[in-house]
């Protein structure tokens, strides 16, 4: 006798339940189901020794720490399953005996550097006076970081930071968001000590900028991540913000099309440019031009102007899929489950330790779960 849709229906959630809570095959067959079926075969999942962990083809999590970080410091990372840290690096220009005595300091607590941040050089973002001699000792401390065997090195290409359009406000349990209202600041006056200039001046002096350096990280295994604006809004103090839009990421390695030059990956600031994270990453990491990954959420009201930076776990973006797409594309570098919010533990602590070991656990099980599936 034909089933009915009531026996069909029985059946189909039966082997819904079964899918969710892992009934095998054979296990089907005891209770009368096909389990031959194609799309049984395809609900049965990989198996996956556990613990699932980082390797050569998989996003590194890692962990912002400074140059000369101490034992304790280190200890603090390795213990919520951290291999991995990033850091602003000394005064330019970089020795190479310098890093590595820093490298060997942290690999002896088991971590590795993953990332070093490049300052120094604000001639050359404003096209003054001096930029050729600031752009000559970037290019030492890229030849030092590589000849020691650091991967990337990142840096920012803004006249300012618009940090004056950041504003406190209350999140869940009391803990502490930052917004950003562009309203606030959009007619705060040109600032004297930089002046004015437009995104004409600006790309004009990246690129004499990208020419110089992008070949000598080529040749010493180097990859240059550029981190957007953050804040991305229009216009600071008067200047433009050439690295606020998705148009001007991709101009930016068309600039040079190298590996070398690349992003930093951001999917809050993904999303707080109006733009989709999970296309955004599959645009530039299928390009091999995501060089390092910052992991956050938010939730944006106006596209570059108003948005708030949540929890990484309730913002507007799919932090799942954002993983899953890093994964399928075998990003291979450092992600930075970045931004902790403000907690009550960590006030009364000092610091932001505790915020931080709430996003790693986040991003490892995001992690694990893509290399799962």
């Amino acid at each position: 006798m034909k089933n009915n849709r009531r026996d069909f229906l029985k059946k189909g959630t039966t082997m819904a339940a079964m899918t969710v809570v892992g009934i095998g095959s054979a296990s089907a067959g005891i209770l009368g189901l096909d389990s031959t079926s194609d799309q049984s075969k395809k609900q049965t999942q990989k198996k996956v020794k556990w613990p699932v962990k980082e390797s050569a083809d998989t996003p590194k999590l890692c962990l912002a720490t400074s140059f000369n970080a101490d034992v304790k410091g280190m200890r603090r990372i390795k213990q919520v399953g951290i291999d991995y840290v990033l850091m602003g690096g000394p005064k330019n220009p970089w020795k190479e005996e310098d890093i590595r005595a820093s490298m060997e300091r942290f690999k002896a607590q088991g971590l590795t550097i993953i990332n070093m941040m490049v300052s120094g050089f604000n001639n050359a973002i404003l096209g003054r006076e001096g930029r050729d001699e600031e752009i000559e000792n970037v290019k030492k401390s890229i030849i030092a970081a590589g000849a020691a065997g650091i991967p990337v090195i990142e840096y920012n290409f803004y006249v300012h930071r618009l940090t004056d359009g950041y504003y406190n406000l209350d999140g869940r349990g009391g803990s502490k968001y930052y917004g950003f209202n562009y309203d606030k600041v959009k007619d705060l006056p040109p600032d004297p000590a930089t002046g004015v200039h437009t995104a004409e001046e600006l790309w004009a002096n990246l690129t004499y900028f990208l020419k110089a350096v992008i070949p000598v990280a080529e040749k010493a295994g180097v990859r240059m991540a550029l981190h957007p604006n953050d804040p991305p809004p229009p216009i600071t103090h008067g200047s433009a913000q050439i690295m606020g839009d998705l148009k001007g990421w991709k101009r930016l390695i068309e600039i040079v099309n190298s590996p070398s030059n690349g992003i930093t990956f951001d999917s809050g600031v993904t999303n707080e440019i109006g733009e989709d994270p999970i296309e955004v990453a599959n645009y530039f990491c299928s390009r091999d031009r995501i060089n390092h990954v910052h992991f956050r959420n938010s939730n944006m009201t106006v596209p570059r102007e108003h948005y708030v930076e949540q929890f990484v776990d309730e913002g507007d973006v799919n932090m799942f899929a954002v993983m899953q797409e890093l994964v399928r594309l075998k990003y291979k570098l450092g992600l930075f489950p970045e931004h902790p919010h403000g907690l009550d533990a960590d006030k009364e602590l000092g610091g932001d330790y505790i915020g931080y070991v709430y996003n790693v656990g986040y991003a490892r099980a995001m992690l694990q779960a893509s290399l799962s599936i």
